[in-house]
């Protein structure tokens, strides 16, 4: 499955919630799903997170405007999802 319409969003503050990461990306379009990925143990963030839109388009202009840049001190990463990896 090759998913262009899903976005991975790395090196996040730790302190960003799955909203406020909704609300970062919704200038690029109607987002579907936003989620900051925590661990299970602790349930802090583990920094890193995926934002879907429904237009691949959307997605693009996602990457291309917010890949480098910087959200809290930190420079985000910023790049198309990659399909999760069959266990």
């Amino acid at each position: 499955m090759d998913n262009k319409k899903k976005v991975y969003v790395g090196n996040l503050s730790y302190t960003v919630t799955t909203d406020e990461l909704r609300k970062m990306f919704t200038e690029f379009g109607e987002v579907i799903d936003a989620t900051v990925i925590t661990d299970k143990m602790s349930g802090r963030s583990k920094g890193f997170g995926f934002v879907e839109y429904g237009e691949e388009e959307m997605a693009q202009k996602a990457v291309d405007e917010m890949n480098g840049k910087e959200v809290d001190g930190r420079k985000l990463v910023v790049n198309f999802a990659r399909p999760p990896r069959e266990q």
